[in-house]
């Protein structure tokens, strides 16, 4: 996280050396915060206060750019960034549009946070993993990662996301209680082949599982057909966040196109979905969807 975040997301008692035993945010569909992803409850970039139960779709492109960004922690000589934040916790978690710089190089080390990477353009070296457009990494908290470069001449654009208070810290070795069975270095979204959705919402569409988390839910990439018409305004029992990143899909009177983002907490009535050219987004869910009544059709006046 940048500094201007540092205190406005990580209450003190958060801040602690023995980071890897911080209790996980309790989901408020009433898990019990397994899978770590702490999307419950979030502020977003067009609401400074958690609104219950409202979807809220947005232009990532219209949110305030902060530059001068950097990962608290790192050494004061690595190249800043810029970062569109987008949604955040108290507890510290957040999900970022950050920049990279083409000259950006960090040494390696450790995080005190879950850490997922999702690379949008451009490329970047982690250590031994190169990571391209639509590459996925999860680097869970005290797992020790190599030197960090921004790859060629162009600058590097990621989604950014801290599932809890991230700071680095320059150690050489991993955590003793890292969780290493959860890390992926990197996956290749495009090697990865299409399968089925799991609700009945979304029959005309293929998904691409890029990570299971503990409460079955995870981030995965949706592909909706072209003409594809949900018919009904669904209930999502589970928190989500989305993000636009080729064609579109129309949410009630909202148009969610490339660059478009969404957040929707638990139990929100979305509005009616439906495409023409069809759409690929990026999702992250925190409950197994595959479950009955997760996802409910909705008919109302």
């Amino acid at each position: 996280m940048g500094e201007e975040n540092k205190n406005l997301n990580s209450p003190e008692e958060n801040q602690t050396d023995d980071f890897l035993h911080v209790a996980s945010v309790k989901e408020d569909w009433g898990g019990d915060g397994r899978g770590r992803m702490n999307l419950s409850a979030r502020r977003t970039a067009i609401s400074k206060e958690y609104l219950l139960r409202q979807y809220q779709l947005f232009d990532i492109n219209t949110v305030q750019q902060e530059n001068g960004w950097r990962v608290s922690g790192m050494p004061k000589n690595v190249a800043p960034g810029s970062r569109r934040l987008l949604t955040w916790h108290d507890c510290g978690a957040s999900t970022s549009r950050i920049v990279l710089p083409s000259q950006f190089k960090a040494p390696s080390g450790i995080f005190t946070a879950d850490l997922e990477l999702f690379v949008l353009k451009g490329a970047i070296q982690i250590g031994e993993w190169k990571l391209s457009k639509h590459c996925y990494s999860f680097i869970p908290a005290g797992v020790q990662v190599g030197d960090w470069q921004v790859l060629g001449s162009d600058d590097v654009e990621i989604l950014w996301m801290e599932n809890g208070y991230l700071e680095y810290k320059n150690l050489s070795n991993n955590h003793p209680d890292a969780k290493l069975n959860e890390f992926i270095p990197v996956l290749d979204s495009k090697l990865l082949p299409w399968g089925k959705t799991d609700t009945v919402q979304f029959i005309k569409a293929s998904k691409k599982w890029l990570r299971k988390d503990a409460n079955g839910g995870g981030v995965w990439l949706l592909a909706i057909l072209p003409h594809y018409d949900g018919l009904y305004a669904e209930i999502q029992c589970y928190n989500e966040e989305g993000y636009c990143l080729a064609g579109y899909c129309d949410i009630g009177d909202y148009r969610l196109g490339k660059d478009c983002f969404a957040y929707v907490p638990s139990f929100t009535i979305a509005p009616w979905h439906r495409t023409d050219d069809g759409g690929l987004f990026f999702i992250r869910v925190d409950r197994d969807l595959s479950k009955i009544s997760t996802v409910l059709s909705y008919a109302h006046e």
